[in-house]
């Protein structure tokens, strides 16, 4: 499942990481591997930036709904210069990490053009809390177009009391919010003058097996046979699922919290997905600048990975998968894993605002099930794993949120019906994209028109061109981010 994902993006000890999330800045759009649950902790820099409420209507399209929450958003002014412009950072499918406030590549440019910066979090993520819990029937007020809606309004109203109707507003958003941030220009024109959308999947999609296609592409680049070892590891612990004789060693070799049983197709597709993710996690950010969001793991790598999937000594492929599983645990502080789909289900359908999925898991898949899909399964030939097919994922939607495949597909053709998906006809909107992320695959990654252009990265993965500046960027890193404040320079004449 999706974000950021961006992560989608499933159980206690997995994570939520947003995403993408958490990060606001970056949607993860997907959920798996080893940090499922896992909410990011803000970073020592981010808690010197102060909380600020806002008055948000709960319902945007409804004139006779009163109802009003607050949402919570971030202001830096250290750049500010009188007559300036306002740059918008779009929140996404987790918590927004004040961290954003202080670090990260729109600061830069801030500084340089003299720009107010603020950062709104996304409705029914974090702190913002628009309704009393997370019911199915709470969450019809959960979608992108009523967060462009929040974004219009707290624009508008910002504009007002603060003098800045007439400044030029740019918006900034990665993976999902990349995607808020090309729909809010598309949508809102008079609102907000240019946007920067990173990694941003423009083309809503049920089926998205592209995703494991770019994972193969994306391992192979590190060294060809990797690819290959990971699908012939993942084969071999798709057969030995079939077996119930081989639960017990795959209990010990796993590490799992309770003694593996498969009773259903959803609980081996469950178990192999869960060990996929952690492949899927890696190359989505591999070699991503990510540490000062307070993010674990960002010294494992796709050559980290390729590297014990290449160690014979270690045994056979399959022995080798289990070390890199034991790795990532050790990586995420995870004692045990605990690969019951049941269980999975019982998070994913807790309502409460303290449940194991709140932090984004529950919210993030009914907008997937709701409005776009983006389900990474296998069910192309030209990639690395087994067993977790386009019927596993819809299911859930029907488990967790009673809607059916047929809703869905309906909902994901209303989307592209209503967004364009890669028809955008608009101006002043700029798409960067890593070759590494796999999220590129619903990406704009050549230029529509000279005032839509793409600027695609060589070598790098999800929203890499947000992240700080380190010294061991890429060259072609940091030429784009240049490129992307050349085009800022120029449509803030």
């Amino acid at each position: 499942m999706a974000f950021e994902t961006h992560c989608s993006s499933l159980c206690k000890v997995l994570a939520l990481s947003f995403a993408l999330f958490g990060l606001v800045a970056v949607g993860e759009g997907r959920f798996k591997g080893f940090r499922k649950f896992d909410v990011v902790q803000d970073s020592s820099h981010g808690a010197m930036s102060k909380e600020l409420w806002f008055i948000q209507k709960l319902d945007h399209f409804n004139g006779a709904d009163s109802r009003v929450w607050k949402q919570r958003y971030f202001v830096n002014e250290d750049f500010y210069k009188p007559g300036g412009p306002v740059f918008l950072m779009i929140g996404g499918e987790g918590p927004a990490n004040p961290a954003w406030m202080k670090e990260g590549t729109w600061l830069t440019y801030a500084q340089k053009l003299g720009a107010l910066c603020f950062m709104l979090e996304h409705r029914f993520y974090g702190k913002s809390h628009p309704t009393t819990d997370l019911s199915t029937d709470n969450l019809r007020f959960l979608s992108s177009r009523q967060a462009l809606a929040d974004l219009a309004h707290f624009r508008t109203v910002m504009g007002e009391s603060r003098g800045l109707t007439n400044r030029k507003w740019v918006a900034f958003g990665g993976s999902y919010p990349g995607s808020l941030a090309t729909w809010f220009r598309l949508k809102y024109p008079h609102l907000v003058h240019a946007s920067v959308a990173t990694s941003a999947p423009v083309f809503a999609t049920v089926n998205f097996p592209e995703y494991l296609e770019v994972v193969w592409r994306s391992l192979a680049s590190e060294n060809t046979d990797c690819p290959v070892l990971v699908k012939k590891a993942s084969d071999t612990l798709a057969e030995r699922l079939k077996d119930p004789k081989t639960f017990e060693n795959i209990t010990k070799d796993f590490n799992l919290c309770s003694t593996l049983q498969i009773q259903s197709e959803m609980d081996s597709a469950y178990f192999l997905e869960s060990v996929a993710g952690n492949f899927m996690d890696v190359v989505q950010y591999n070699e991503d600048n990510r540490g000062f969001e307070g993010v674990l793991g960002t010294n494992i790598t796709i050559k980290v990975l390729c590297d014990v999937m290449g160690d014979a000594s270690l045994g056979d492929p399959y022995t080798r998968y289990v070390a890199v599983a034991r790795l990532m645990m050790d990586t995420y502080s995870v004692k045990c894993l605990d690969v019951s789909f049941s269980n999975y289900v019982r998070d994913m359908t807790n309502m409460s605002w303290d449940g194991p999925a709140a932090g984004g898991g529950r919210q993030w898949v009914y907008q997937t099930c709701s409005e776009f899909g983006f389900y990474q399964s296998t069910d192309s030939p030209n990639q690395p794993f087994t067993g977790f097919p386009l019927d596993y994922q819809v299911k859930q939607c029907a488990s967790f949120y009673n809607i059916s495949a047929k809703e869905v597909a309906e909902a994901v053709a209303q989307t592209n019906e209503y967004y364009g998906g890669y028809d955008i006809q608009s101006s002043r909107i700029v798409f960067p994209n890593g070759s590494i992320d796999p999220w590129h695959a619903l990406g704009i990654t050549a230029d529509i028109a000279a005032e839509l252009p793409a600027v695609f990265i060589k070598g790098t993965a999800h929203c890499a061109n947000m992240y700080p500046a380190r010294s061991q960027d890429l060259p072609q890193l940091s030429e784009a981010r240049d490129h992307v404040f050349l085009l800022l320079q120029q449509w803030l004449k």
